[in-house]
């Protein structure tokens, strides 16, 4: 009978289906894609680091550049004031003003000249650091890596087997019935129950009586009311 067929292929076919979901839920399969994303994050890590080490630079020649002009305009101010000394209180102030604005201007390059070659530190720091830990886990990785290539190729021909198993029982099914059996296996796993005490054995849902009694005379193929799975009534 057909449904027998069928059934018979169910048991193989799940069995390759929960052998292939082993090896995609493997410990070392998941830890190599942990390391590798690991991996990959740090190189993010790095090429923003990178990126903010140039502009740090960008910035540092500026501030150095423009701190240097403001030191040869004190310099040169002081120099002019000493030649010529203002005459009274009001052009003395005035120098004053003048001379503590420079110098609170070059104050605040000096800050953050200051303050760059401290950010300077600790992004090599942060470099080191990424450094450091990504060639501890690369190393890691490529040890794991060979590791899982073998059990890969290993778990690759026992599915093959399976898989052939489940092709050799296939032949033995009508086109139109292993299509539907198909279809229902994208939505329910697995995609044939048994009837136990009126009940889909997968969803364990009541049945209809008009399911029940087409699925006693067993002259089409019944599907549950509830969850779509192919029927089959086995003694």
């Amino acid at each position: 009978m057909q449904l027998d067929a069928l059934w018979n292929f169910m048991q193989v076919d799940m069995d390759a289906e929960r052998y292939e979901s082993g090896m995609r839920n493997s410990p070392n399969r998941l830890k190599l894609l942990r390391q590798r994303d690991f991996l990959v994050e740090q190189q993010g890590n790095m090429k923003k680091v990178e990126a903010s080490v140039a502009t740090m630079a960008d910035r540092l020649e500026v501030i150095k550049s423009e701190a240097a002009r403001l030191q040869g305009r004190l310099d040169e101010f002081l120099t002019e004031l000493k030649a010529n000394p203002p005459q009274g209180r009001e052009e003395v102030e005035k120098q004053k003003r003048a001379a503590q604005k420079l110098t609170e201007s070059l104050s605040e390059y000096e800050k953050q000249l200051s303050q760059m070659r401290k950010d300077s530190e600790q992004y090599d720091r942060m470099q080191k650091d990424i450094r450091t830990r990504a060639a501890r886990t690369k190393a890691e990785y490529d040890s794991l890596k060979q590791a899982y290539e073998k059990e890969f190729n290993e778990s690759q021909k026992k599915l093959a087997e399976l898989k052939t198993a489940a092709d050799n029982e296939a032949k033995k099914i009508e086109p139109s019935l292993l299509a539907r059996y198909r279809q229902v296996k994208q939505h329910a796993l697995p995609p044939m129950a048994q009837l136990n005490n009126d009940r889909c054995g997968g969803c364990n849902m009541s049945l209809s009586a008009a399911t029940r009694d087409r699925l006693s005379n067993g002259n089409d193929i019944v599907e549950c009311d509830n969850c779509g799975r192919i029927l089959v009534f086995r003694a």
